[in-house]
């Protein structure tokens, strides 16, 4: 990811901000500027979500990506939140620990960095509530 993007995107990963259509009352996550269902017609606004949720599935990563490679075996999980959206988060806990339909809770965490001396990207994973 860019330097300019993540700090782009830096409101939107650190506190969980997406969008809330008043139209139809759907819930996004990351944020629209249209709604998918209402079109045009819809009326979109910017939401806090609460951050709790569920885990819907799951899956355990061995073999991880350079740069990650000593956090393996690590859980990788969809999650949705309790207002609706769904989206990718690690899962902080054993692999042998995750189940499906495990209520989870945001944490604050390094997510990489950038090169031995670059920057370092911190934003939400999720442990079990």
């Amino acid at each position: 990811m860019s330097v300019a993007r993540f700090w782009r995107k830096q409101i939107n990963r650190y506190n969980l901000v997406g969008t809330h259509c008043k139209t139809c009352d759907a819930y996004y996550y990351p944020p629209r500027n249209v709604c998918p269902k209402c079109r045009r017609d819809g009326e979109i606004e910017s939401h806090k979500f609460s951050g709790p949720g569920e885990i819907v599935t799951y899956t355990v990563i061995h073999t991880a990506a350079e740069g990650f490679e000593h956090q393996a075996p690590y859980v990788l999980g969809i999650v949705q939140l309790d207002e609706g959206p769904r989206f990718t988060s690690q899962i902080v806990c054993k692999p042998e620990d995750a189940r499906i339909g495990m209520k989870v809770k945001p944490v604050f965490r390094k997510l990489g960095e950038s090169g031995d001396n670059g920057m370092i990207y911190y934003g939400t994973k999720y442990v079990p509530a």
